[in-house]
């Protein structure tokens, strides 16, 4: 299949499987998220064969919908923060996306990647896990792959966990000192980043990044946020069901 140039990514063959990664951003920031959770019960609401909301019955004919799209509403907050903080201070070259996401199986993916409910199964199969071929040959290559393209002086910012090394020990080894972290995800939960950023977006005010080599990668926790006054939704924002009811059991979409 084919993307414009725009996505940052160029792979061979078309379709949606995984093909080796190209791309340039020299010199330039580029985000890297950690992935939505393709297995919770999001992914179920997605996967049911009687969904008929629009995200689910886009993903089940081409071209299909958006990665960063199905992201979102898998992941809910968090990811939703990552993903506009993300494209809110981006520096890449023009026509290439400064956004990747790391995937399962994948490596390193667009946003803008186009999926289908196959690849969200897929994706649901794999483990985040350093002794998984299927996770860890694909980020390695394309960490490497981003590592000379964004050059010495280039910063890959990583928006996702770096308590623990299963994204951390193969990009680190990659790019070194160049992976940064905002310093303020020290003791946040997730929960907690995903608002945290959101507010960084309606300020336009960017987070403080520091070399993950190093760093102190665990801290206390630090205060509460005020409340966030949301701001009134785009016309191209997407639009989530709602699961309205009484009952507090389960996880609505």
């Amino acid at each position: 299949m084919h993307r414009p140039p725009e996505d940052g990514i160029s792979r061979s063959g078309g379709g949606h499987g995984c093909h080796c990664l190209g791309f340039s951003v020299s010199g330039r920031r580029v985000f890297l998220l950690s992935p939505a959770h393709c297995g919770g019960p999001r992914s179920q609401l997605l996967l049911n064969d009687h969904a008929g909301f629009d995200l689910a019955l886009r993903l089940r004919r081409k071209p299909g919908a958006l990665l960063g799209e199905t992201f979102s509403f898998l992941s809910g907050l968090y990811f939703r923060g990552k993903l506009a903080y993300a494209q809110a201070f981006a520096r890449p070259p023009r026509r290439l996306s400064g956004v990747l996401v790391i995937t399962t199986n994948c490596g390193l993916v667009s946003p803008r990647k186009m999926v289908m409910l196959e690849d969200v199964r897929s994706m649901g199969r794999g483990d985040i896990d350093l002794e998984d071929i299927n996770y860890r040959t694909p980020l390695t290559r394309d960490s490497h792959a981003l590592a000379e393209a964004i050059g010495p002086r280039g910063q890959a910012v990583l928006l996702g966990s770096i308590a623990t090394g299963k994204y951390v020990d193969i990009l680190l080894e990659a790019l070194g000192e160049r992976l940064m972290f905002p310093k303020e995800f020290v003791g946040r939960g997730d929960m907690s980043r995903g608002g945290l950023m959101l507010r960084c977006v309606d300020e336009g005010r960017e987070l403080t990044y520091i070399p993950v080599h190093g760093a102190v990668r665990k801290g206390g926790r630090p205060p509460k946020l005020a409340r966030r006054i949301a701001r009134p939704a785009a016309a191209s924002d997407p639009v989530l069901p709602v699961k309205r009811s009484r009952s507090r059991k389960g996880l609505g979409p």
